[in-house]
C-alpha cells in the first residue's frame, strides 16, 4: 500500500498536469498566423522578398537557415537567442563547438530579412527576430522545392544567450535512436516526428569529421560501418580521405543535395544515410515503417514534417512581455 500515490500527491500531480496544458494553451493561443495584421500587414511578402533575394546569391542559404532554425529551437525555444553576440569571452550559444559550424549564410538570411522589415516605417521594431527565422526557414523551404505552410507568429526574442544551454540539448551525427528518441520526446515530438525533421538533411553539407569514424575506425572488429553501402563508403573515403581538410564537405544527400524532396529517405533504405543517426533509423525496425513510408510517399512525408516544424516552432517560445523584438538581432535591445 505505502506504493501507492495518495490523494494528494493525485490532486497534485492533476493541478500541475492543468497547469502545463493551460500554460501550453495560451502560449498556442497567443501564437497565430495574423499576428502583424494590424501592426505590419506585408511582413510576410517583405521577408519572403528578402530570402528570395539571398537564396538567389548562396547555394546553401536554404540549409543554413533550415539548421539554424532547428538549433535555435532546441536549446531554449524558439527565441532567436542562437542569433546573438557574445558580450565577451565567446560565451553565447552561436560559441559552443556543437554550433561553431553553422552556417553564416543562415544568420545573413535573418539579419537581411530584419533589414527589409524595418526599412517599411509601420513595421520597424515590430517583428521580432524569432518570427523572421520562422518565416524564413519556411520560406527556404519552399524555394528548394519543399512544401509551402502556415507560420504561427506571435514569438518574442529571447534576452540570454549561454554557452552552457548548450550542452546535451542538441542531437548528434552519431546518435543512435535510444539516445535521439528522448531529445524529441522532451520537446513534445514523436518519433514521426524526429523521422520528418530529420529528413531535413535532404539539404545541405557536411564536414568530414562528422562521419569519418563510421569509413576508418567503426569498431575493433571493423573498419567500416556494416549499414553502410561498400560502395558509397568507397565513394566518402575517397571524397574524405584520412586527416582531410576540414574545408572539405560532403552532400548530406548524394543525389538531389539543393532539392528538398523524399530522396533522404530512398538513400537510407539504400545504405547511404550519411550519419549514423540517419542510418539508425532504417536499421531500427521501429522507425523503418515509416521511412519506408516517407520513402514511397512524399505526400506523406511532407505532411507530417509540416506538422512536426509546427510543433517545434512553439516549444520554449516567449510571448507578451517574456521578451522583446530586438532592434538589432545580434543585440538586446
Amino acid at each position: 500500500m505505502d506504493r501507492l500515490i495518495s490523494s494528494s500527491q493525485f490532486l497534485h500531480l492533476v493541478l500541475l498536469l492543468l497547469f502545463i496544458i493551460s500554460n501550453t494553451s495560451c502560449i498556442n493561443a497567443q501564437l497565430h498566423r495574423d499576428f502583424y495584421r494590424d501592426s505590419c500587414p506585408n511582413v510576410e511578402s517583405i521577408v519572403q522578398s528578402a530570402v528570395e533575394q539571398k537564396y538567389r546569391q548562396t547555394v546553401i542559404t536554404a540549409a543554413a537557415t533550415l539548421r539554424l532554425f532547428f538549433h535555435d529551437c532546441f536549446i531554449q525555444g524558439c527565441d532567436a537567442s542562437i542569433i546573438l553576440r557574445s558580450s565577451g569571452n565567446n560565451t553565447a550559444e552561436k560559441d559552443h563547438p556543437d554550433n561553431m559550424s553553422l552556417a553564416g549564410d543562415g544568420y545573413d538570411t535573418v539579419i537581411k530579412a530584419k533589414a527589409a522589415v524595418d526599412n517599411v516605417p509601420a513595421c520597424k521594431n515590430k517583428v521580432s527576430c524569432a518570427d523572421i527565422l520562422a518565416m524564413a526557414t519556411r520560406d527556404v523551404i519552399a524555394l528548394a522545392g519543399g512544401p509551402h505552410y502556415t507560420v504561427e507568429l506571435g514569438r518574442r526574442d529571447g534576452r540570454i544567450s549561454s554557452q552552457n544551454s548548450v550542452h546535451n540539448n542538441l542531437p548528434h551525427s552519431d546518435f543512435n535512436l535510444k539516445k535521439l528518441l528522448p531529445m524529441f520526446a522532451s520537446r513534445g515530438l514523436s518519433i514521426r516526428h524526429l523521422i520528418a525533421l530529420s529528413g531535413a538533411h535532404t539539404l545541405g553539407f557536411s564536414h568530414c569529421n562528422q562521419f569519418s569514424s563510421r569509413i576508418y575506425s567503426f569498431n575493433s572488429k571493423r573498419k567500416v560501418d556494416p549499414t553502410i553501402d561498400a560502395d558509397y563508403a568507397t565513394e566518402l573515403q575517397e571524397m574524405c580521405p584520412q586527416n582531410a581538410s576540414p574545408r572539405v564537405v560532403i552532400p548530406l544527400d548524394p543525389d538531389t543535395p539543393q532539392v528538398f524532396d523524399n530522396m533522404y529517405f530512398k538513400n537510407l533504405q539504400r545504405g547511404k544515410g550519411l550519419f549514423t543517426s540517419d542510418q539508425t533509423l532504417y536499421t531500427k525496425m521501429g522507425s523503418r515503417r515509416v521511412v519506408n513510408m516517407f520513402a514511397s510517399n512524399k505526400t506523406a512525408f511532407e505532411r507530417v514534417f509540416i506538422a512536426a516544424m509546427t510543433k517545434l516552432g512553439r516549444f520554449g517560445v516567449k510571448t507578451g512581455n517574456h521578451g522583446e523584438i530586438r532592434k538589432d538581432c545580434a543585440v538586446v535591445n
